[in-house]
């Protein structure tokens, strides 16, 4: 009963983080999408967002995933935190890579 608990709170930090990623683009992305096309503005701040959204949202399912691994194999907290920390590099990175498209990745590459 324990173990169902924790992953029930673990569930719901994971909602409530979510809205916390609100993304933005910063002062480098901004200068970014200035320099582009005025064609082609708003579809490298659009697919700038999409790849910050992405990020983000691995960042949180693989933070979550790790703990939850870490619960289910019967590490301590400091194991569970471990693999939540681990799961939460690994997201970033595969979600940043997902977060865009082709069609995004040749609109990006044309206006560096």
């Amino acid at each position: 009963m324990k173990f169902g608990k924790g992953l029930m709170a673990l569930a719901g930090v994971t909602l409530i983080a979510s809205p916390v990623f609100a993304a933005s683009l910063n002062s480098k992305e901004r200068a970014r999408v200035a320099r582009a096309h005025p064609s082609d503005r708003d579809d490298v701040r659009y697919c700038l967002l999409q790849g910050k959204k992405g990020r983000d949202k691995g960042t949180v399912i693989g933070a979550a995933g790790g703990a939850g691994v870490g619960a289910i194999a019967g590490g301590n907290l400091g194991e569970s935190l471990l693999a939540g920390a681990a799961g939460a590099v690994a997201g970033r990175v595969i979600g940043k890579s997902e977060g865009t498209n082709s069609e995004c990745d040749r609109v990006l590459e044309r206006n560096p």
